[in-house]
Order: structure tokens, then sequence, then C-alpha cells
């Protein structure tokens, strides 16, 4: 049987960082709780990120937010594609890992400064994602960085351009 175009769309970024697909202790993930107060949006939010246990550049965009304040927790997964269905993310905003925050998701190498943003807001979507593995996006830096776009999604598939960014 041919792989359809959006099982493709969804598996290639997987498996680029080396596969990934059910949660290894079987449990379904818990989102994130945000606790007021004075302090920052990254210093009260945390993070709970699902990838595969052998991608290098999901664990550089782990410590990218480590560094920005938030508080990450890592789920390491065989599954990643139910994460992903589970929480919304179509083919089309498809990454590799998927995170929750404060009831959003946060599909890809999206910016710390743009969670913060998401979270101080708190636009009607149901997150952000960055498609793909743009060069240049936290996580994926090197040379050859270019602008990318960061979008705003709904569960449907829907999306919004809410931020571009140029690492140059």
């Amino acid at each position: 049987m041919k792989p359809s175009a959006l099982s493709l769309a969804l598996l290639l970024p997987a498996l680029a960082c080396g596969g990934g697909h059910a949660e290894a202790d079987g449990t379904a993930g818990d989102r994130a709780v945000h606790s007021g107060g004075a302090k920052s949006v990254s210093a009260t939010t945390r993070v709970l990120v699902y990838k595969t246990a052998s991608c290098g550049c999901c664990n550089e965009w782990v410590e990218h937010l480590r560094e920005a304040g938030f508080t990450v927790d890592t789920r390491d997964v065989v599954d990643l594609m139910s994460i992903k269905r589970d929480a919304g993310v179509s083919a089309a905003h498809a990454s590799c890992h998927t995170a929750l925050a404060d009831g959003y998701v946060v599909e890809g190498h999206v910016p710390a400064d743009q969670i913060e943003r998401l979270l101080a807001e708190r636009p009607r979507v149901a997150g952000l994602a960055v498609p793909g593995m743009p060069v240049g996006s936290p996580g994926m830096e090197g040379p050859g960085a270019e602008p990318y776009q960061v979008l705003a999604f709904e569960r449907g598939g829907g999306a919004t351009v809410w931020a571009t960014v140029d690492p140059r």
C-alpha cells in the first residue's frame, strides 16, 4: 500500500530526528500549568516537550527554552505522530517535536520570545508552529540561516502568520 501525502508529511520531520512514535511508558501527556505572579511568563510556565530520544535539534531547542527561563520537561516517545494528531497539529504544520505550554501547542522550533508573547497575549488559537526544520531557528542554528515564519494555527488546520523571524 502506498503511503498518503498526509502520512508522509507527518512522518518526514519525525524521521529526520530519528523516528519516534507512542509514548515509551504508554501514558497520555498532561498539559503544563501556568501560575500567576509578578515573574515573567517564562519563569512561571512549564513546557512539556514530546520528542524522540535521538534528536539532537530537539535537545538544542529544549536548551534554548531553558536558557530563556522556561521550566522544561521532556518525554521521549515512540509514537510522535499520535501526539501531533491528538494535539491538532496538521501535516502542513508538523516538525520534529511537539510541546504543550499552558493550554497551547508549540510545534517545532518556535523561538522562546514568541512563546512568551503567545502566553502573554493569550489569543484564541491552538498554538504556534514553525513547520519543518528551518536553518537558523532555535536548535537549528548554522550557516545558511534564512528568514522563516512562525504560524498561529487552529485545530482544523487553518493558520496565519504570527511572526517572521530573520536569524541572520
